[in-house]
C-alpha cells in the first residue's frame, strides 16, 4: 500500500495506491480546492456530498476514507474516490476549471459509441495512441493482434456462460499456466501498478500470451465446458500449450523469456 502526492497545476493532490484492488484513490477535498478555488474546500465538499446523497447518486456510496498527513503533520481521515468515481464527482462541480474534464468525458463517451458501431475505428485509434507513446510498428502490430485474439476468447467465454467478473479468474489461470506468474505477480515483476500488462510485454511474451489464449479458445470450442470449474480446467490446458513453447524457446536461447523490464525498455 502506497501513499504519495501529485502536482496538479502546481497544487498538491494526496493519493493512495491500493495494491489489492490495483486502484488509485484521490483526496476529494484536494481536488475541489483546485477546481473551485474555494477558501473552505471541506465546507464545499460537505455541501456537495449532501446534495449527491439527496439526489440518490450512486457515487455517494463509493466514498473511501483514508488517513492522510495534513499540514500540521498529523494524520486525519479523508474522503477519497477512485479515478472512475472521482471523474463522476467532477461532473457535479459547476466550475470553469472542471469544464475540460467534462468535455473530455463527453468525447470519450462519443468515441466509445463510434467504436461499438465500427470496431475498426478502435484499432486505428489504438495504433495512433501506441505510436505517440513511442512503440515500434512491429510491436504495435503484435499488440493489436492480441486484442483480436482476446476478443475471440471473451466471446467464447460468453458463449459458455462465463460471467464478467470470472474473466479475471480465467485470465489468471491462463497467465500462470504459461508464464508461471499470475497477473498480479507478473505486473509486480515488471514494476507496474495500474499500467496494462500486455502493454509492457516484449514481442515474444505477446506471442506466447496469444498462443495461450488462442489455444484456450479452440479447446473450449471442442470441449464446450460449462461452469467456472470446467472453464478453469480448459484455461489451464490452453496456457499449458504456450508453456511448452516457452520452455523450448528458453532451452534454445539459454535464458528466460519472461522480461522484468517493460517492452519499451526492451526496444531501447
Amino acid at each position: 500500500m502506497k501513499k504519495s502526492i501529485i502536482l496538479f497545476n502546481q497544487k498538491q493532490v494526496r493519493r493512495h495506491w491500493d495494491e489489492d484492488k490495483e486502484l488509485w484513490y484521490f483526496s476529494i477535498v484536494d481536488v475541489i480546492s483546485i477546481l473551485t478555488n474555494s477558501s473552505i474546500p471541506k465546507r464545499y465538499w460537505s455541501d456537495l456530498k449532501l446534495r449527491l446523497r439527496k439526489e440518490g447518486s450512486e457515487v455517494y456510496e463509493k466514498i473511501v476514507q483514508l488517513k492522510f498527513k495534513a499540514t500540521d503533520g498529523k494524520k486525519y481521515a479523508t474522503d477519497c474516490f477512485s479515478t472512475k468515481n472521482l471523474l463522476r464527482v467532477i461532473q457535479s462541480i459547476p466550475s470553469p476549471k472542471a469544464e475540460p474534464f467534462k468535455v473530455w468525458l463527453a468525447q470519450v463517451g462519443y468515441q466509445r459509441i463510434e467504436e461499438i458501431a465500427d470496431p475498426e475505428i478502435a484499432f486505428d485509434r489504438a495504433m495512433q495512441t501506441y505510436l505517440k507513446k513511442g512503440y515500434s510498428k512491429e510491436w504495435i502490430n503484435q499488440r493489436l493482434k492480441t486484442i483480436e485474439v482476446r476478443k475471440a476468447l471473451t466471446d467464447e467465454w460468453d458463449t459458455r456462460g462465463v460471467k464478467g467478473f470470472e474473466f479475471g479468474i480465467l485470465t489468471d489461470d491462463i497467465t500462470k499456466a504459461w508464464s508461471g506468474q499470475n497477473v498480479k505477480s507478473y505486473k509486480k515483476l515488471k514494476g507496474l501498478q495500474k499500467q496494462n500488462l500486455r502493454d509492457n510485454m516484449s514481442n515474444l511474451e505477446l506471442v506466447l500470451n496469444m498462443l495461450a489464449e488462442a489455444s484456450t479458445t479452440e479447446i473450449s470450442k471442442k470441449k464446450k465446458p460449462s461452469g467456472l470449474p470446467a472453464n478453469r480446467k480448459v484455461a489451464k490446458q490452453g496456457g499449458g500449450v504456450a508453456k511448452k513453447a516457452r520452455l523450448e524457446i528458453e532451452k534454445q536461447i539459454g535464458e528466460s523469456v519472461i522480461a522484468g523490464n517493460t517492452s519499451k525498455q526492451i526496444e531501447e
